[in-house]
């Protein structure tokens, strides 16, 4: 097993502009109209769009291993969520998606049934599709001010 550390970090200052510190920095934030100012994707955004990324990147991964002519991946997805549970209006359901779908559009020679088992390949060695179906231990720790 070989176990790396990711790192990755976030402040929030005024309003919901949050800058996120990672290999190539960012910012999330939230709509007009949820009292944002816009200036990025929001959080749910973020964490929906690693999907189909990690599902594209992966496909390539395994393209170039199996040495697969692959032209290209198409991701599209969808995703339910109870918006009233997050928002504090009621406390029947759950914060997290309820069911999240992908749709995969693969560019390559192969029939459905080769499509089909490359893809269930992919979906086995995708980190976040393993996150999603799979418990991960989260623990949020709460730190002092490393300097006043």
């Amino acid at each position: 097993m070989a176990i790396s550390t990711m790192k990755i970090g976030a402040n929030i200052k005024e309003g919901f502009k949050t800058e996120i510190e990672c290999s190539h920095n960012f910012v999330i934030d939230q709509p007009k109209q949820g009292g944002g100012k816009d200036l990025g994707p929001n959080p749910l955004e973020i964490f929906l769009s690693s999907l189909p990324a990690c599902i594209c990147a992966i496909g390539r991964i395994i393209s170039n291993q199996k040495k697969l002519n692959v032209r290209g991946i198409s991701v599209k997805l969808e995703a339910d969520i109870d918006k009233n549970f997050l928002l504090g209006q009621t406390e029947e359901g759950r914060a997290g998606f309820t069911e999240i779908r992908t749709y995969v559009d693969i560019d390559a020679d192969m029939t459905l049934e080769e499509k089909e088992a490359y893809l269930k390949d992919i979906e086995r060695r995708c980190p976040i599709a393993d996150n999603i179906a799979n418990v991960s231990s989260i623990k949020a720790i709460v730190t002092e001010p490393c300097c006043s």
